[in-house]
């Protein structure tokens, strides 16, 4: 195994309001490193929860090499909810309509500290937000997908108590670069293929932001050349420049919103693209191009934890739903003459459907999701339950993704359930237990055939191609 330490500085000029530093970091052992990485960081004064000693714990990252190699497989699973991040898999390697006794075959388990992140998976390699309790560090983790074998780690030193788990995030990864957003609020971009420091964030020390409760579980964004990333805090929003780490515009935050555990989501409304966020006391619309502020409200809102990201429909309107008694509600967003206004269109109470964890999944003009008392559900557009799984079938706060026509959902223990995706009703067609622990609440992934699934403490790589 071959170790390289990364030395995080500011070498920013001095009109940039930045200070040269050179930051020996985090010893992992008693060797002395083969080689010596200088690399940028952008930091800004401030304090908050991220922060470590008054040093922020990017400054102090490892990258660890193991020297292996990772093959080209085909199927892409690039972010949250996937290549279309709408929880659908537009993979056509052809999956098998049931399963044999052993089937879905495992092709490789990893152990992973406590937690729910799920993997991205592009060009054969599988990216995994970790946390090392003994090591006391948070890291990325850059795994072979036809083996599991680690290729890299890039890591930092962090200090976590255990809370429900400490990893919630998915990275977000294209070809060249990817970009992770830990418990506290650091986001990194790392090349893609060598693990590489780019640029970095601490978003309470540069924003504001304010840790959410259970930690963050935000995944970044990432489209087309720029990272969108919700802080929170002095600024709603922000995009930043892929390649470089560079600030392009700002978003205001005239309620001072906080963070929560929502994701953002891109839409277009009134022919306008536009970025979709739940703060804790609403949610928001911003505009793509310069990040202002188009449109408000407070009619949606969660006391304890916004989990569920908003999910687009057609005609300008945008389902959002959320557990502890929420429930669930249709957004109608307006535009006209320059102004754009945020009406509820209809609510649910929680037994029809609201959701605590899992996202809701529009599929052939439907909702698919996971109501409180953990029935897998079928919406219509205007809110009327077309089925639910009964109360022979529950799936807890698991997981799920549709591929083929077909809805794949995972139970709180770690039962795999395969079904017709289809709004006539609710029609099983296979089970497995793919894992013996508890608390299996990492979304899916899907990529060429290779089903990624978790719970707390184990992943596994299943193989769902036809024979």
């Amino acid at each position: 195994m071959r170790r390289t330490r990364v030395i995080l500085a500011n070498f920013l000029p001095a009109a940039l309001g930045f200070v040269a530093a050179g930051v020996l970091a985090y010893i992992w052992d008693t060797r002395v490193p083969a080689d010596w990485v200088p690399l940028r960081l952008p930091l800004a004064a401030g304090n908050g929860a991220g922060d470590t000693g008054g040093v922020s714990p990017l400054e102090q990252a490892t990258l660890t090499v193991s020297g292996g190699t990772a093959s080209d497989l085909p199927g892409a699973w690039p972010g949250f909810r996937g290549p279309n991040r709408d929880a659908i898999s537009p993979d056509d390697t052809p999956l098998a309509d049931a399963w044999a006794s052993g089937e879905p075959t495992p092709l490789w388990t990893l152990e992973a500290g406590e937690g729910y992140a799920g993997a991205a998976v592009l060009k054969g390699r599988v990216y995994l937000m970790d946390y090392d309790r003994a090591a006391q560090a948070d890291a990325l983790r850059c795994l072979a997908l036809a083996d599991g074998t680690e290729l890299w780690k890039f890591s930092y030193p962090l200090s976590l108590k255990r809370n429900h788990g400490m990893s919630r995030t998915v990275p977000a990864v294209t070809p060249q670069h990817v970009v992770s957003l830990g418990p506290k609020c650091h986001v990194s971009c790392l090349d893609a293929v060598s693990g590489k420091f780019q640029w970095g964030i601490d978003l309470v020390r540069e924003y504001g932001s304010t840790v959410p409760a259970w930690y963050a579980g935000q995944c970044p964004l990432i489209d087309g050349e720029r990272v969108i990333l919700a802080p929170a805090g002095s600024s709603l929003m922000i995009a930043v420049e892929l390649a470089t780490g560079k600030v392009l515009w700002k978003t205001p935050n005239p309620r001072d919103w906080k963070m929560t555990h929502v994701s953002i989501t891109p839409m277009e409304i009134a022919g306008r693209k536009t970025y979709v966020y739940c703060g804790h006391r609403g949610v928001a619309g911003v505009a793509a191009d310069d990040g202002s502020l188009l449109w408000d409200t407070t009619d949606w809102k969660i006391s304890i934890a916004t989990v569920a990201t908003p999910v687009p429909v057609p005609d300008n309107r945008i389902f959002l739903s959320g557990g502890y008694e929420a429930g669930s509600m249709m957004l109608q967003i307006t535009a006209q003459d320059g102004k754009w206004l945020a009406k509820p269109a209809f609510r649910l109470d929680a037994d029809t459907f609201g959701a605590t964890q899992q996202t809701p999944i529009l599929y052939q003009n439907h909702l698919y999701g996971v109501r409180p008392n953990g029935e897998l559900v079928c919406l219509d557009l205007q809110g009327k339950l077309r089925w639910a799984s009964g109360m022979n079938h529950r799936f807890g706060l698991g997981p799920f993704l549709i591929a083929q026509g077909k809805i794949f959902v995972l139970d709180d223990t770690g039962q795999l359930t395969m079904a017709q995706a289809t709004a006539d009703g609710f029609r099983p067609l296979a089970q497995a237990k793919v894992l013996d622990g508890h608390d299996a609440w990492g979304p899916l992934a899907l990529a060429g055939g290779r089903l990624i699934v978790r719970d707390l403490t184990r992943m596994v790589c299943l193989d769902l191609r036809k024979k």
